[in-house]
């Protein structure tokens, strides 16, 4: 609790209407640490002085281009300084900037633009071929773009806006620039991971970002000393808001890599001194497949935070590698809660000890209605512990941070996750899509995702309880586990997709004698995907709505290899027409564009 507590302290005062920005923060840390680095760069280093001087001529360059304060400016840039510094210049002057996935290109990014209705876009260079072959109205009216190296090029009759800000003043802009703005405005725009569909754009607040960090960093013990690490895109929440909020709560400098490398992880870790790793997903697993080092313990690593590492891994690592103090939670990009795991439970992601004084409640979920048990009065039934359930969390009136929900730019989206009137009338209450248990000490465990669990042979059949499992399996790098429909079959067979450096090292027998041992009858994966690419999204999150689509049909998955589960050989065989009419099994059939089965 005393721990809970270090870091819940430095945020109880904080309030919606304070009149406080992330801008006051750059600008604070600038006059009381600004010779202390902020940035570090491929062997660059940015003080706190200087990147609050570069966050001056954005915002002086940008209302010199007829920006104003309310504009929405679209960024679309790879991981580097000028990422971070370019909306925290923007804030400065009270424009919203909104974070673009780099992946983004095509439909997907003329989706992403028309969400946030930006009044410009600030384009890396280096990205430019992302928005080459759209038409120019695709755009925003005002197109700048930012080259790293030398002058940029003209895609679309983009301005330079790097030059722009070098002829730019470097002096704080006027603080009445951001007058009445207060901690519960927007900062900027982050599009969730988009792992079951187009992504949505999240509202993020001054409030939250200054929060996350003075909530991790006082969880974590944070001192002058420590140095970060962020290895994850700045467009993502775990690493553009979290990393970078506790360097500005803290005065820590944190190492920026342009993208996560597996050989260069450690070297960087003991190059820099770097003490803290702001992890997701599936990074942890990346580092284990390494082959072993003698040096693998000689590191200042002290302690890892972030989401998604399942307990074998988490196991494995700290073994491994000697980092101990491992900080697990669950929360989201629009989530109005977060729990973390400051006591090195492994497997869960953070503890209630006083749970009815909390937001959070757990809804005890009926898989066959895919709704929720109901009381006799007809209120949503609480789980008990034990028992899997939907997360749900409060969203609260008034000033205060908890339970703040700040919606998605579409209305419609955000009325999606309320429930409204849920066990009294007036009561708003978000929904996760996280399915938890809790044990009797109120420790809480990720089970699911709502709609990845599925019924199979009358059983409830939990993909991450599976994948868990199965990720013992020695080979594969990385184990994606989701349900697939069989024509004419009630509810989805389990499918799994297993990465491997060649398709050869699977061992068909060998995979389905783990299975069949570890595992029960109905959890046994019916399907195998065997590829040398994994289908993961760029914050490290497993993706599965196009394997699910692609499902197993031959047709769709390219030079994948394909098994079916043979339980007479006790093996998996290659999948074909032949094999499939053998063990009475219909074809696959992909849905079409809409998502409705297609007729072979």
């Amino acid at each position: 609790m005393s721990r809970l507590m270090r870091g819940y302290s430095r945020v109880a005062a904080f309030r919606r209407d304070t009149p406080y920005t992330v801008a006051d923060r750059l600008e604070e840390r600038a006059r009381d640490s600004g010779d202390r680095s902020f940035i570090i760069f491929e062997g660059r280093t940015l003080t706190f002085a200087e990147a609050n001087a570069r966050a001056n001529r954005i915002a002086h360059a940008a209302l010199a281009m007829g920006l104003k304060r309310g504009d929405v400016v679209a960024l679309l840039m790879s991981n580097r300084p000028d990422f971070v510094l370019i909306w925290l210049g923007l804030a400065k002057v009270g424009i919203v900037t909104g974070l673009l996935n780099t992946s983004a290109t095509g439909t997907a990014l003329v989706h992403a633009l028309a969400q946030i209705a930006p009044a410009a876009l600030i384009l890396d260079d280096a990205l430019r071929d992302s928005v080459a072959d759209l038409p120019r109205e695709a755009l925003p009216p005002l197109l700048l773009c930012d080259a790293e190296h030398g002058a940029a090029a003209a895609v679309h009759g983009a301005l330079d806006f790097y030059a722009a800000c070098d002829r730019a003043p470097a002096a704080d802009p006027d603080p009445a620039a951001r007058a009445g703005i207060v901690m519960g405005d927007p900062l900027y725009l982050i599009f969730t991971s988009g792992t079951t569909g187009l992504p949505k754009a999240a509202r993020m607040s001054h409030l939250r970002f200054v929060g996350a960090g003075e909530t991790q960093g006082g969880l974590m013990g944070i001192g002058p000393d420590d140095v970060h690490y962020c290895v994850l895109p700045v467009y993502h929440g775990a690493g553009g808001m979290a990393v970078v909020s506790v360097a500005l709560a803290f005065a820590i400098p944190f190492v920026l890599r342009r993208r996560f490398s597996v050989s260069a992880f450690w070297d960087d870790v003991r190059e820099h001194g770097i003490t803290t790793v702001q992890y997701i997903g599936e990074v942890c697993r990346y580092l284990l497949n390494a082959p072993p080092s003698p040096d693998d313990r000689n590191h200042p690593l002290r302690r890892l935070i972030g989401a998604g590492l399942k307990a074998d891994i988490w196991r494995r690592f700290s073994e491994r590698f000697g980092v101990t103090e491992i900080f697990e939670g669950l929360g989201g990009t629009e989530c109005n809660y977060s729990l973390l795991n400051v006591d090195g439970r492994i497997g869960s992601v953070g503890r209630l000890p006083y749970p009815e004084q909390s937001t959070v409640r757990v809804l005890a979920y009926d898989f066959d209605s895919q709704g929720y048990f109901a009381t006799p009065s007809g209120a949503p039934r609480l789980a008990v512990a034990g028992e899997v359930g939907e997360l749900v969390a409060q969203v609260l009136p008034g000033p205060d941070g908890a339970g703040f929900f700040e919606g998605y730019t579409d209305p419609a989206a955000s009325e999606a996750k309320l429930l409204r009137d849920l066990f009294e009338p007036g009561d708003i209450w978000f929904r996760s899509g996280d399915l938890v248990r809790f044990d009797e000490d109120d420790y809480f465990y990720f089970v699911d995702r709502v709609g990845d669990t599925f019924r199979w042979k009358s059983e409830n059949v939990s993909t991450e309880e599976v994948a868990l499992v199965l990720g013992g399996f020695a080979g594969p790098e990385l184990v994606n586990v989701y349900g697939v429909e069989i024509p004419g079959a009630e509810g989805r067979a389990g499918m799994v997709a297993l990465t491997y450096g060649q398709l050869a090292q699977f061992d068909p027998a060998a995979f389905h004698a783990y299975a069949r041992e570890r595992l029960p009858h109905y959890a046994v994966p019916v399907f195998v995907r065997v590829s040398t690419a994994s289908e993961i999204t760029t914050t490290f999150k497993l993706r599965k709505i196009d394997l699910q689509r692609e499902g197993y049909d031959p047709a769709a998955v390219g030079t994948d290899a394909l098994y079916v589960l043979d339980q007479e050989q006790e093996t998996y065989v290659p999948l074909t027409d032949a094999s499939l009419r053998r063990l009475g099994i219909a074809p696959f059939l992909r849905p079409d564009a809409g998502g409705n089965p297609r007729v072979r």
